[in-house]
């Protein structure tokens, strides 16, 4: 299962969008999240979204950034004005959250609901091996503190639905009589919502009660993308950006691309352009054990890549994806040498000799350049005509005049 992080302002229109469906029209959320980004002309949104100049509003940033009440990045209780002017004032801005430093390129804005601290209450669905886990506390916000101790739990197993009546036996102990009949049919059917559209994480902290009325004031969330073919009308438009502080390289967003263009798995993240040790690795565990074992054996600082290449991918994805890797590989020569790993498991269903035929075309165009770089080649491989696979790189060896070890 893949899981990549969505923005906030996309979380919760998706919520308002689709949450009366999965409760019967009995939870309806107001649609007024808007999402801010370097390009949005700001002047132009109040005759948009009439109700930015009649509430008062909350801003902050949506950039996957944890704790931003407690890092100063939260305006509350703000006109338009104020909201335009914060929002102005930090846009391509970098700053820096614990020890993580980014530019601030994306903002949410929404009303502001007042509230006491005890109409705060925290929520969590996230889906483990043996099914999801619904995690509830009665009181949430910036201060709950430890939720794994404080979290009641709830396991729902795999194809199963839990009842409003199980919730609120099993969830909502310590909520006031008069409100454990409103959470638990919000949380029934935020668990719909949740398994229908394939979501992986979402957090609500905190959700709060006012009037009568359900409101998500945090959200955090990940989805499964590759049940983008099931779920990705009712997702809508929405993007998965990087981690804060990381922005993809060219190269990354290229193969990210590539692999969104693909039954295949194509993936890759530069982690030290002028390191000396780079893999081609096949499988997402070999990827693992791969760099945990350049680590293990004292070349972490010299580790430059982390990705791998998987689901049988055919000849021409396979020589674009290595061609991408040499020619990162090779920009900056090190006296030292690089070397280059192409490997991975025992494959269960890849022609191992048709992916190597790719990575045989980018050697051969890379011949000079590798030799340049005095790049040596270490190729381990097994499962489907992997014999045939082997032999080939054994020969691409006396060829390129490139030492080239085959296991």
């Amino acid at each position: 299962m893949a899981q990549k992080a969505i923005r906030e302002a996309d979380g919760k229109n998706m919520i308002a969008r689709l949450l009366k469906e999965y409760t019967n029209g009995a939870y309806t959320i107001e649609n007024k999240f808007l999402s801010i980004g370097p390009q949005t002309d700001l002047k132009k949104l109040p005759s948009t979204y009439k109700w930015l100049a009649k509430e008062k509003l909350v801003v902050k940033p949506d950039q996957l950034i944890k704790r931003r009440g407690k890092n100063k990045l939260l305006l509350l209780n703000a006109d338009w004005k104020e909201a335009e002017k914060w929002i102005k004032e930090r846009m391509s801005k970098p700053v820096t959250v614990g020890t993580v430093t980014g530019i601030l390129d994306h903002f949410i804005v929404e009303p502001f609901v007042p509230h006491n601290e005890n109409d705060e209450y925290y929520l969590a669905i996230l889906s483990q091996r043996e099914g999801d886990q619904i995690l509830f506390h009665h009181q949430g916000g910036i201060n709950v503190g430890d939720i794994d101790a404080k979290a009641v739990r709830m396991t729902i197993p795999i194809r199963t639905y839990p009842s409003a009546s199980d919730i609120e036996k099993q969830l909502l102990g310590s909520v006031p009589k008069e409100r454990k009949g409103l959470i638990a049919g919000f949380i029934e059917g935020m668990f719909k919502f949740y398994a229908d559209l394939n979501y992986t994480y979402l957090e609500i902290n905190p959700f709060v009660i006012t009037e009568n009325r359900i409101v998500p004031l945090d959200l955090a969330a990940k989805l499964d993308d590759t049940a983008e073919f099931v779920s990705g009308k009712k997702w809508g438009d929405i993007k998965f950006p990087s981690p804060f502080g990381r922005m993809l390289s060219k190269e990354e967003a290229y193969i990210a691309d590539l692999d969104s263009k693909t039954g295949a798995s194509l993936k890759l993240t530069v982690l030290n352009p002028d390191g000396r040790v780079w893999t081609m690795v096949a499988g997402g565990g070999a990827s693992v054990i791969y760099a945990d074992t350049i680590t293990d054996l004292g070349f972490m600082s010299e580790m430059a890549n982390y990705g791998e290449y998987s689901g049988d991918p055919n000849e021409e994805f396979t020589y674009l994806y290595a061609k991408t890797i040499l020619d990162l590989m090779t920009r900056k020569k090190n006296p030292k040498g690089k070397f280059l790993l192409i490997g991975g498991g025992i494959a269960n269903f890849t022609d191992i000799a048709n992916t190597f035929k790719g990575i045989v075309r980018a050697l051969k165009e890379y011949k000079e350049k590798l030799k340049e770089n005095k790049v040596k080649i270490y190729v381990r491989r097994g499962g489907p005509n992997y014999k045939e696979g082997l032999r080939i790189m054994r020969e691409l060896g006396e060829q390129l005049g490139v030492p080239i070890e085959v296991y």
